[in-house]
């Protein structure tokens, strides 16, 4: 009879649909009473270790902070060295190594125009200081509301 329960069990894991169809099932009327005593047992065991490990990882975690007051390390210094890291390990990707020299690049392509921009409007006012000084015409002093008369 074994041989014949061994040949009907599966021994691939249980797929999504699997899990659904067995949580959906009522076993509890194949259980013998002595069966559904020791479930219930069980169950009250497993509850009673998940509390205690509640417990002791809040004791752990209490621990935990005092050892970090007495370093002298807060949540202010921990997100400043988790920032840290992570903008270090952000810079060393290939991905932000390759935008940084692009805009890099397009950076000193704006300095060269802004500066060639530059020159020719300083070049543009020293011509203009040039035909003021020199080829303007003669001007004579009678102006009214900034409108000066030729001679």
């Amino acid at each position: 009879m074994e041989a014949q329960a061994r040949g009907l069990l599966e021994t691939e894991p249980l797929q999504g649909r699997d899990e659904d169809t067995v949580a959906s099932a009522d076993f509890s009327s194949m259980l013998s009473e002595e069966e559904r005593e020791e479930l219930k047992a069980e169950l009250v065991q497993l509850e009673d270790e998940i509390t205690t490990l509640r417990q002791v990882l809040s004791a752990k975690e209490r621990h935990l902070v005092e050892i970090k007051q007495k370093l002298g390390m807060n949540l202010m210094n921990e997100l400043k060295q988790n920032f840290s890291k992570s903008w270090h390990d952000m810079q060393t990707t290939t991905a932000y190594k390759k935008t940084h020299e692009t805009l890099s690049h397009a950076g000193q392509k704006a300095t060269a125009a802004f500066s060639n921009v530059g020159t020719a409007i300083s070049k543009k006012f020293g011509d203009m200081r040039l035909f003021i000084g020199t080829g303007a015409p003669n001007l004579s002093g009678a102006c009214k509301d900034d409108v000066c008369v030729r001679e």
